[in-house]
């Protein structure tokens, strides 16, 4: 069957979308990705998702619902461009609400909008399930880190969040680590650029004692897992550290890269065995000076994979997890999450 996978993080680059063709035999799974691309998003569109948690409900509302409606049309017109079809569409959605403590979670664009628009089945809201049963909601791509690429013990992937997968055996391990590009990419554009390109920025920057000091001891990582994170975090918790040292975005860059670094090399040390090695994704795989800094933090061989899997293996997972759901097989670990059970995450939504 071939899916199609949508993925928008927290960073707002854009929106990836990827066509993927799976088959299986018992529980061993094989892929291939047929087209891949992102749309960048228009600052106007960057700008209203942006400002979208402040909304009223009226506001909202409509939102989700052309948002959904805008998702379709890109699937619609991406498939169109390449001459292909799709079977079904797993879309992720744009997170705005995540607090699972208070058992809530938002993600947005409206599933039957989408469905409508692009003329395809669409399974979207994996999360709301999950948190429903105690869970997190989050991570959900390790599913997809252990039968996609069951041969790295450790997937990482650097997006606007940081989250890290370890194939413990009995069960999939897997959470949030901190904040990544989403604090990269707001001290850059101090700078007017959208990124820290190769991390040339950071590089540059002086190194902070007493901000890492702060940072180090935030309350986060003293939690053990299932673990996630939000917006609501970065915003209410980790921003207003950094901003203390803000009149130095440089130093703030090169300080929170270093303690980045030491807090995914920390993660990785409690699980690693001889001869593991770390899979890196995510845009953050792109950022020279961070990786040249985990590569001499992390004790383990990090590979980096083709530039198709480090931009679109979320993409990719999205619509692994519809592809499940698609034959009848449970979608989240419950491993991961801390839900009660394994479970069929996603929500369904025909066309006509």
């Amino acid at each position: 069957m071939k899916g199609v996978g949508l993925m928008s993080g927290t960073s707002l680059d854009g929106l990836d979308i990827a066509l993927v063709d799976f088959t299986h035999e018992n529980k061993e799974y094989s892929f291939t990705v047929i087209e891949a691309e992102t749309i960048t998003y228009t600052a106007s569109r960057r700008s209203a998702l942006q400002a979208a948690p402040s909304l009223n409900g009226y506001q909202l509302l409509q939102l989700h619902r052309d948002y959904g409606k805008w998702l379709g049309e890109q699937v619609q017109q991406f498939l169109m461009n390449h001459d292909q079809t799709a079977d079904f569409i797993g879309s992720h959605g744009h997170t705005l609400f995540h607090d699972p403590q208070i058992g809530f979670n938002f993600q947005l664009g409206e599933g039957s909008a989408l469905a409508v628009s692009a003329g395809i089945p669409t399974y979207c809201d994996f999360r709301s399930l999950d948190i429903l049963l105690g869970g997190q909601g989050a991570p959900l791509v390790p599913i997809g880190d252990k039968y996609l690429f069951p041969e790295y013990r450790f997937c990482l992937n650097l997006g606007g969040f940081a989250n890290l997968s370890v194939n413990a055996g009995a069960g999939m391990l897997a959470y949030d680590i901190s904040a990544c590009n989403l604090v990269l990419n707001y001290f850059a554009q101090r700078f007017g650029v959208e990124y820290d390109q190769g991390g040339s920025l950071a590089r540059s920057g002086k190194f902070r004692s007493e901000l890492f000091q702060a940072l180090e001891a935030m309350e986060y990582y003293s939690k053990t897992p299932p673990k996630s994170l939000g917006r609501e975090w970065f915003e209410a918790e980790l921003l207003p550290v950094l901003e203390a040292y803000a009149d130095s975005p440089q130093d703030v860059l090169h300080t929170f890269t270093e303690h980045l670094a030491g807090q995914i090399a920390q993660s990785i040390k409690p699980h690693c065995r001889p001869n593991d090695k770390l899979l890196v994704t995510g845009g953050g795989a792109h950022n020279d000076y961070l990786m040249s800094r985990l590569v001499q933090l992390a004790p383990i061989e990090i590979i980096k994979p083709s530039r198709m899997i480090i931009d679109f293996k979320e993409a990719i997972v999205f619509a692994f997890l519809a592809y499940l759901r698609q034959i009848g097989q449970a979608n989240v670990l419950r491993s991961v999450t801390g839900a009660r059970f394994d479970h069929f995450g996603g929500t369904f939504h025909l066309p006509r």
